[in-house]
This record gives C-alpha cells, sequence and structure tokens, in this order.
C-alpha cells in the first residue's frame, strides 16, 4: 500500500472529487441565477431602485426575491458572495492537471507521434496557455466590442477553434481536450475574480460610502456573467471527455470540441428564452441533434499510429526506463496474452471496434508507456482484465507488481 503509484492514485482521486463537488456548486449557483435574473416579473409597488421580483417555493417553504437594477438604497446588514464556488473549482482543478497531466507528463501529457519535446517544455507550454486566453478575452472585452455581444462571442469562439487545434499540434488527445476545458474554466473564474467581484466590491463601497453607484458596473458584470453562462456546458463536456477516446484520440478530435461549444450555445440559448419567458425555440434541439450526430461521424476516423510505426519509434527516456527494468519480460508476455485482444490497434475481441480508453498494450513501447496504468489495473488492483472476458492468474499479476517495482526502486 506504501507504493508511491497507489499513494498518488488516491490523490488524484481526491482532489477529482473535490473538484467535482465544487464544479457542481459553481455551476448549479451559476445556471440558478441566470434562471433567476431572466424569470424576474416586474410587478407594481416595487421598492425603489428594484427591477423584478419571484416567488419561489422549495424544501418546504416559500421565498420572496426582490432584485435591484443597480443597489438598494441602503446596504444590508448580511450580504452573501457567490465566489468561493468557483475559486475552488478552478484551484482544484489545477492541482489535479498537475497530479495527473504534469506528474504523468510522458504518458498523459506528451505525444511523441506529434511533437519531439521535453516533458519540461511541454510543462511549460501547458502553463502559459491557460494565461492567453484570458489575456486576449479580457481587452477584446474592454474595447469598443464589448458593446457588440454577439461579435465579441464569434470571436472568442474562432479563439477556441485556434486553441483545440494548437493543442492537439503537441498533446496526446486527451491532455488536448482536457487543456481546452481548462483554458475555457481560467477565462470563466478570471471573470469572477477580476470583474465580477471587484465591481460588485466598487456598488458596495459606493453604499457605505453614501454615493450613488455607476450602474455601468453592474452592466461588465453582468456580459461576464452571461459569457460563462454559456460556456458552462462544454466545459462540463471537456472534464468527462478524458473517459472517451471516441471523443479525444479520433483523427477530427480538434473539431469535435468546436462543435461541442455551438451545442453549450443552442442549448443554453432554449433554456436562456424559455426562463425569460420569450417562448421556447424548440428548434434548437434540431440543431444541438444535428450537431451531435456530426460529432459522432466525426469520430469514426481513428488516429494512432500503425503496428508498423510503433515498433520503428525509438522508445523515450520514460519507456527506456521501464523496457530495461528486470522482469520487463515476463511482465510484457503476461500483458499480450491477457490483454492485448482488446488492447490493439484492431481488436480481436468480438463487437471492440476500438482499444478500450484508446490504450494500445501491443509493442514493447506500447507495454512501457502504459506501465504504471498497467500495475494500477492489473497489478495492484483486479480491474482489468474483466472477469468475464478473461482470467489473469495471480502468477501473472505478481509479474506486472515485480516489474513495476523494479522500474520505479532500481
Amino acid at each position: 500500500m506504501y507504493d508511491l503509484a497507489i499513494i498518488w492514485d488516491w490523490l488524484g482521486f481526491a482532489v477529482r472529487w473535490l473538484h467535482v463537488i465544487t464544479a457542481i456548486a459553481w455551476i448549479g449557483s451559476s445556471f440558478y441565477f441566470i434562471a433567476l435574473d431572466l424569470g424576474l416579473r416586474k410587478v407594481p409597488h416595487l421598492p425603489p431602485g428594484a427591477s423584478g421580483e419571484e416567488w419561489q417555493v422549495h424544501g418546504g417553504g416559500f421565498y420572496h426575491i426582490q432584485k435591484y437594477l443597480v443597489a438598494p438604497e441602503t446596504m444590508p446588514d448580511h450580504l452573501t458572495w457567490f465566489k468561493w464556488e468557483s475559486y475552488a473549482t478552478w484551484l482544484s482543478g489545477a492541482a489535479l492537471l498537475m497530479i495527473v497531466y504534469w506528474a504523468g507528463g510522458e504518458l498523459f501529457l506528451l505525444d511523441p507521434t506529434k511533437a519531439d519535446i521535453s516533458l519540461f517544455v511541454g510543462i511549460v507550454i501547458s502553463a502559459l496557455s491557460l494565461t492567453i486566453g484570458w489575456l486576449i478575452y479580457d481587452r477584446l472585452c474592454k474595447s469598443k466590442l464589448g458593446e457588440t455581444p454577439t461579435l465579441l462571442m464569434l470571436l472568442l469562439f474562432g479563439m477556441l477553434v485556434v486553441m483545440s487545434w494548437g493543442y492537439n499540434q503537441i498533446f496526446t488527445g486527451r491532455a488536448a481536450l482536457l487543456h481546452l476545458g481548462a483554458f475555457t474554466a481560467t477565462i470563466m473564474t478570471a471573470n469572477v475574480f477580476f470583474i465580477i467581484m471587484p465591481n460588485q466590491r466598487i456598488v458596495v463601497d459606493d453604499l457605505k460610502n453614501g454615493r450613488t453607484p455607476d450602474p455601468k458596473y453592474g452592466k461588465i458584470a453582468k456580459l461576464r456573467s452571461t459569457h460563462n453562462n454559456y460556456l458552462t456546458l462544454p466545459v462540463v463536456f471537456l472534464m468527462l471527455s478524458n473517459h472517451y477516446p471516441l471523443a479525444f484520440a479520433t483523427a477530427n478530435a480538434w473539431i469535435i470540441p468546436c462543435l461541442v461549444f455551438l451545442m453549450g450555445v443552442t442549448i443554453r440559448h432554449f433554456f436562456n428564452s424559455m426562463h425569460a419567458r420569450k417562448g421556447t425555440p424548440y428548434w434548437t434541439w434540431a440543431v444541438t441533434a444535428l450537431l451531435f450526430i456530426a460529432i459522432a461521424w466525426l469520430s469514426t476516423a481513428p488516429m494512432m499510429d500503425s503496428y508498423e510505426e510503433a515498433e520503428a519509434r525509438p522508445l523515450t527516456a520514460t519507456e527506456q526506463k521501464f523496457a530495461a527494468a528486470t522482469g520487463f519480460e515476463d511482465a510484457y508476455y503476461a500483458v499480450i496474452g491477457n490483454c492485448s485482444m482488446c488492447h490493439a490497434r484492431e481488436p480481436s475481441w468480438d463487437g471492440l471496434h476500438h482499444p478500450p480508453k484508446g490504450v494500445v498494450l501491443e509493442t514493447e513501447s506500447d507495454v512501457a508507456r502504459h506501465a504504471k496504468l498497467i500495475f494500477l489495473q492489473a497489478g495492484a488492483s483486479h480491474a482489468m482484465p474483466p472477469p468475464n472476458a478473461i482470467q489473469m492468474d495471480d502468477a501473472a499479476r505478481r509479474e506486472i507488481v515485480q516489474w513495476y517495482r523494479a522500474a520505479t526502486r532500481g
């Protein structure tokens, strides 16, 4: 139980759990307030400065909510701020990125068939690229384009398309999609940290000091909040994409998230229109379905090197370490005998058209590259192979464990 790989995997699980919990809290509050804002009713006898109200029922009680277009006349004694959900989601996501894609960069971040770069260079590109989007987007929002929200969203979409293509020229498919999600989430959290919260603090400070708040601050914050609303669903897709190789391990993997961003727009447009009582544009359902069908069609173009190319490719430094470790030959044949009928470039297992999770285990470089995953899935646990597929004997599992430990402790 003291193997670093096991401890590290549990650490990754814990941080992923935290990330999902905080994301639920952030997305939930974001969706709630957008729906609330769009559903406010203008009724007679509203307090001075109030723009609308809403009565809601939940959990056995009634809630009476009023929104002030700029701010109430006096500061209330208690004010609830919504910010930590966003910050905690980004921080836990950044930690998970480091645990999985930086510490495990040789396997999950770098693709030697795309770019011959060192792990250090890959990590630098990973870290610096996340800030580029915010800097460009923020500059655009503060320009005259901020007065034309539709054009601004089109430019943001164009930037996401460029980044999707760029990430796929360097990183593995799963890392490319995950980084695109992190790239977008960084813009969203930066909107909260650098724009929405500071603007709200200005309004609060004006109220405390008896000044009339300038409505421009609320208008700016509303624009950024609306952008976050439309970006949320694609980011959730990108968070989940690493579990589905048809999304990240095909020749058109960089196009798929671009269409997902369009799906995010059509889905949110339907609900935003419905909550604003502007009708129910069911045509968005048809557009969303067509986009999803296009994504499924694009995913049918597989992307992986051939067996001959894998055999001819020089091993990376990490692959050499595991291939040279004591017990590699025994472990290799244990994997070939128990795993390769499914984890092959052309699986021989009936009904499988692609290797599960996009993991291929045929050549020595394949096995050496996936050493940690093999150890966790078939050595430290009995997750693989599935018990209804093949029964892997204990001796083969011991060979895998002994080989991995020899490589990591040697």
